[in-house]
C-alpha cells in the first residue's frame, strides 16, 4: 500500500516515527511530503499535497499529523475526492473506514501518544469499507464537493 504522509511543526516528531513505522513494521511504500524539520510551517501547505496525492490515486491513503489533527482535516477535506477526519482512537479509525470510507487520517501529535497513533494508523490501513447502506451516504457527502 502506498501512503502519503506529512505534518506541520506540531506533528513533525510523530510524523518521523510514523514514517519508519509505516515502512518497517507495516511494509508500506511511504511518500514523505514534508516538512524536513520542526521549524514553524503552515499546515495547509502540507495537507494539500497529501490530499491531492490520495485524490489522484498517486497514494492509496494519507496520514497527516499536526498539533490536534483538526487543522489538517479541515485543509485536506477541501480537496475533492478526499474524506479526512481527525481521529483519536483505534475504534474511531475503524468506524471511519467502515462507515465513511475515509481515505486520509489526521492525527494529533501533541495530545495523543505515539503508540496510540500507531494503533490508529494500523487500524485505518487494515479496515475495509463496509459498503452497503453506507455507500449512499458517502455518495451524498461526496456530491457536496
Amino acid at each position: 500500500m502506498r501512503i502519503a504522509i506529512a505534518s506541520d511543526h506540531g506533528g513533525f516528531e510523530q510524523k518521523q516515527a510514523l514514517v519508519a513505522y509505516l515502512a518497517e513494521d507495516l511494509g508500506c511504500e511511504v511518500l514523505d511530503m514534508g516538512p524536513d524539520s520542526d521549524a514553524s510551517v503552515d499546515y495547509p501547505d502540507y495537507a494539500a499535497p497529501v490530499a491531492r496525492a490520495v485524490a489522484s490515486g498517486e497514494a492509496d491513503r494519507g496520514v497527516l499529523v499536526c498539533g490536534t489533527g483538526i487543522g489538517m482535516a479541515l485543509a485536506a477535506d477541501k480537496v475533492a475526492g478526499v474524506r479526512a477526519s481527525s481521529i483519536t482512537s483505534a475504534p474511531f479509525a475503524e468506524l471511519f473506514r467502515q462507515h465513511n470510507n475515509g481515505n486520509v487520517v489526521c492525527l494529533s501529535g501533541r495530545f495523543v501518544d505515539l503508540d496510540v497513533n500507531k494503533e490508529i494508523v494500523k487500524t485505518f490501513l487494515s479496515t475495509e469499507f463496509e459498503g452497503g447502506r453506507h455507500e449512499g451516504r458517502v455518495a451524498k457527502v461526496m456530491a457536496l464537493d
